[in-house]
């Protein structure tokens, strides 16, 4: 055999394993591969191996898993005339590649010009207040609108969560007076609750004294002793028996005494 010969053979070998090597392909287990012969959809192989024909079919990788959408900052009007800049993250996934392929033409940038439009749309039916206290169910409400226009585009939408709310500057300080004016409200609703408590306490404590004449007679000898404490005072009181103000007479000579030392 020629030089010539094997040479030939070595050149129709190469060609015929890079055929081969054309022909087959491998899809992840995550990627989906949507194939068209002559143009004409064949339908989406994988995961593995499948075969394509070279220069016949053509095919288009597309990827299952959830992926995210950084949504741009939207600028919108609340329903009570304020203005809010809004930031918002989508989680989407394709759950049909055939229609992701063949009846969009970009179903990523679709789906994300689809979430601001949402976005703003349901910014300007909610107010301020809503907006900030239901973030999470504002952003299930976008998530299902548009869940439902890409559902055709065979784009599952999963979850639209709000990243962020920026107020103006004016509103910013506004609210946080409010928030101030709020908890000295709180404050004093605590403050009033204690001396409502306090003074039950109070008249509770009167009607029982009042109902025994002897603790209301021990009361007034405790409240003469701590007034005898006091020096050059004068204590007058309407008892008469001089028994009974024995304690009283004695802690204040113990007191004068004591000054006397000093």
């Amino acid at each position: 055999m020629s030089a010539l010969t094997i040479s030939a053979i070595a050149v129709l070998m190469i060609v015929i394993v890079a055929f081969i090597g054309s022909m087959v392909k491998i899809v992840r287990e995550y990627e989906r591969a949507v194939i068209f012969r002559l143009g004409r959809l064949i339908g989406a192989k994988g995961p593995g191996l499948f075969i394509r024909i070279p220069g016949l079919d053509t095919f288009r990788k597309v990827d299952l898993r959830v992926i995210t959408i950084d949504v741009p900052r939207q600028t919108s009007v609340t329903k009570d005339n304020v203005t809010v800049t809004v930031d918002a993250v989508v989680y989407l996934r394709v759950f049909d590649p055939v229609l992701a392929v063949t009846k969009v033409e970009q179903y990523l940038n679709a789906t994300n010009l689809m979430a601001q439009t949402t976005l703003r749309d349901v910014l300007g039916q909610v107010e301020l207040d809503e907006l900030l206290a239901k973030r999470e169910e504002l952003g299930k409400r976008v998530s299902n609108i548009v869940d439902e226009l890409t559902d055709p585009w065979g784009v599952k939408v999963t979850a639209v969560t709000l990243r962020e709310v920026v107020l103006p500057e004016s509103m910013t300080r506004a609210l946080a007076r409010q928030a101030e004016a709020d908890r000295e409200k709180r404050s004093r609703v605590i403050i009033a609750e204690g001396e409502y408590e306090a003074s039950k306490m109070l008249v509770e404590a009167a009607r029982l004294i009042g109902q025994q004449p002897v603790a209301l007679k021990l009361r007034e000898l405790q409240t003469l002793g701590e007034i005898a404490r006091e020096k050059n005072l004068i204590v007058v009181t309407s008892t008469t028996d001089i028994k009974e103000l024995g304690p009283v007479i004695a802690l204040t000579h113990g007191d004068k005494a004591k000054g006397l030392k000093e």
